[in-house]
């Protein structure tokens, strides 16, 4: 009977440690960000405004978590409504036919102290590729009302022409009025659901 009891406790308390934990993302502090050359001589930045995604994962330092991200290409927003149109047009994004960018985690491999390389298919217009972005996991705490939160950076750079981005005008000297190199900042505070 002791036997029984002992190893019924132990199948709850693995099954307890080890539940699928899903998380949403607290948009009122999270931001979806990029920057790109302008000219050669510096960068403009901008952001998109509306996204989501879903995740969920068993482990406490999220090393499995199962990750897909969405981006609402028409919530591009750089400051300026002719530039924000004409991203939005067949020179690059094609908004209306490719409204959605998404994210599809497929592996998160701890790399260092909260450090890890996050790997996955993103899908931008009609192309996906497979992308390696770094992550920083800041941790996990309960607010002051009781809510357990979670925090992450997520950095890495893609090359636009890669996904049909392609408008591309020289300058005089030869540089690109915008560079190829998109480099993407997402800085995400979870909600534990």
């Amino acid at each position: 009977m002791k036997k029984m009891l002992f190893a019924l406790v132990i199948a709850l308390l693995t099954t307890t440690a080890f539940a699928q934990t899903k998380w949403n993302i607290d948009k009122s502090h999270s931001k979806v960000q990029f920057s790109v050359s302008h000219l050669v001589i510096t960068d403009v930045t901008g952001q998109f405004k509306s996204f989501d995604a879903s995740i969920e994962s068993t482990k406490e330092d999220f090393s499995d978590a199962k990750i897909n991200f969405s981006v609402d290409v028409n919530s591009i927003y750089t400051e300026n409504d002719k530039r924000d149109g004409h991203l939005k047009s067949d020179d690059f994004f094609n908004a209306e036919k490719f409204p959605k960018m998404s994210f599809v985690g497929k592996s998160m491999k701890k790399v260092g102290k909260n450090k890890f390389k996050l790997t996955g298919d993103f899908t931008i217009r009609d192309v996906t590729k497979q992308v390696t972005l770094d992550v920083v996991y800041n941790g996990t705490i309960k607010d002051p009302w009781g809510n357990t939160k979670a925090g992450f950076k997520v950095t890495g750079s893609l090359n636009r022409f890669d996904y049909n981005l392609k408008w591309n005008v020289l300058t005089e000297a030869g540089g690109a009025v915008v560079g190829k190199t998109v480099y993407l900042t997402v800085d995400l505070e979870l909600n534990k659901a």
